[in-house]
């Protein structure tokens, strides 16, 4: 057999009977975060571009699409990983050499559970699929280093995920996992230098795309089964040499996925909650800051902090800012947290926040390279302009695997991102139904994600 051909076996051979309990409260606890950013990305500009772009091809209404019209359902998937993706506010898993985001894979499940017709737990179960897939790929494969994107191993998992879903046998998405494997594999170029659009829907696109290798599949297309190990294939091309046994893979590594606290990149969440905690012991304002140093780990310092992806100063955008660990502290320093609002294009450009980011300076620190990604270690030093300085040093922040999100502060969380669209009773009954959704169906879920409103204003009314 090879190498897909026994990735196939373990994806076909999965019951939701092999998901612990505590898998299953992390699947819908994401879940519900992935679904609050949803809702809460309603408004962003890529977002009405995307929907005209899908009005002006139209798809048959064959699934939901959050606050918006039903389409087919690679289109579905599309949309839905957007409004997943756009705030840039989802979950993460740290591997020693990948960051990536399983609940990009959201969207892709929700429209290939509700095309199939599948139940509430057939639903966790291509989610916790998918998750396993990509962090497992993350953790023996990185690729970042090789100048290829985390939706590389994305298009594994997307097509293992729907291919579940849908009920495919293991030829059928044997083939589907093959050929979204060998047809996606992008570049990092995506998130390096002057960020755009794209580091918000290059997921996305990976999930339309695996979805519609699934379909493929499902109707008889076949694609080359040595993608991982044979000649150009991803070791070759890519990855370098790499083993998973998957007759001993579980589904459990969804509760090793980490969720954000601030709306920021991943690896500026202990750094975030540091700066905060210090203005909330020392009682400084932004405007008596002289400098700001923090020693981070490397990873964190090549992505966000001016390392090999470049400088983070003098950010425009919110591409940019949400990946300045130099904009992210001073904002949560100025505006005491991070929420999409500190990227508005007014936030961005005023001269409060343009003047304090270039006072914040990151270095990368053996020792703390060293102990990531176990933890998300950084040591931060303010020194205000009149002589006195603060330290404070953070391993972790709450979200993080030693100190996990409670059920409480996600829904908390999904409440204030969504609230501005979808009325209290609608958001409710959304976090009612996930609590439960292994005794649901998947369209039940989805039928109140379609009461969504499209706009913003929809919290005013009740529904």
């Amino acid at each position: 057999m090879t190498l897909v051909e026994e990735l196939a076996d373990f994806v076909v051979a999965r019951t939701f009977d092999d998901l612990s309990d505590a898998a299953v409260q992390a699947l819908k606890l994401r879940m519900l975060d992935g679904l609050g950013c949803a809702i809460g990305a309603l408004d962003g500009a890529p977002i009405h571009a995307l929907r005209e772009h899908l009005a002006d091809f139209g798809g048959r209404p064959l699934c939901t699409t959050v606050g918006g019209p039903r389409t087919s359902p690679d289109r579905a998937a599309l949309l839905n990983g957007a409004l997943v993706r756009y705030l840039d506010f989802n979950d993460s898993y740290l591997a020693k050499g990948e960051t990536c985001h399983p609940s990009d894979n959201l969207g892709a499940m929700l429209a290939a559970a509700e095309y199939a017709k599948g139940s509430g737990r057939d639903l966790l179960l291509s989610l916790a699929v998918a998750y396993q897939v990509q962090c497992r790929l993350s953790d023996v494969a990185p690729v970042r280093a090789k100048g290829f994107d985390h939706t590389t191993q994305g298009s594994y998992a997307v097509a293992a995920g729907v291919s579940k879903a849908l009920g495919l046998d293991a030829a059928q998405t044997a083939n589907a996992i093959a050929i979204s494997g060998t047809a996606f594999n992008a570049l990092r170029v995506t998130r390096t230098g002057t960020l755009s659009n794209w580091k918000g829907l290059a997921y996305p696109n990976t999930g339309f795309c695996g979805t519609h290798a699934a379909f493929l599949a499902k109707h008889g297309i076949t694609g080359p089964l040595e993608v991982f190990e044979g000649n150009k294939g991803f070791m070759a091309a890519i990855a370098g040499t790499f083993a998973i046994d998957w007759s001993q893979e579980d589904l459990e590594r969804v509760t090793r996925t980490i969720v954000k606290r601030y709306n920021a990149e991943v690896h500026s969440q202990s750094a975030t909650e540091g700066i905060l905690e210090l203005k909330a012991e020392a009682g400084f304002t932004g405007d008596q800051v002289a400098a700001i140093e923090i020693d981070i780990f490397d990873v964190a310092f090549n992505i966000i902090g001016g390392g090999e992806e470049g400088s983070k100063y003098g950010v425009k955008t919110k591409e940019e800012a949400d990946h300045s660990l130099q904009y992210i502290v001073s904002a949560a320093l100025l505006d005491g947290n991070v929420l999409p609002s500190a990227y508005t294009p007014e936030r961005i450009l005023r001269p409060d926040i343009q003047e304090l980011h270039r006072k914040v300076i990151v270095r990368p620190k053996k020792e703390y390279s060293d102990r990531f990604p176990n933890e998300m270690p950084c040591h931060l030093t303010v020194h205000l302009r009149d002589g006195r300085v603060f330290e404070k040093e953070k391993r972790d922040y709450e979200g993080f695997v030693t100190r996990p999100m409670s059920w409480a502060t996600a829904e908390a969380k999904f409440h204030a991102l969504a609230s501005p669209f979808a009325p209290e009773g609608l958001r409710k009954r959304i976090t009612k139904a996930l609590a439960d959704l292994e005794n649901l169906q998947a369209a039940d879920l989805l039928k109140l994600l379609a009461k969504v409103p499209k706009r913003g204003g929809g919290g005013r009314h009740e529904s």
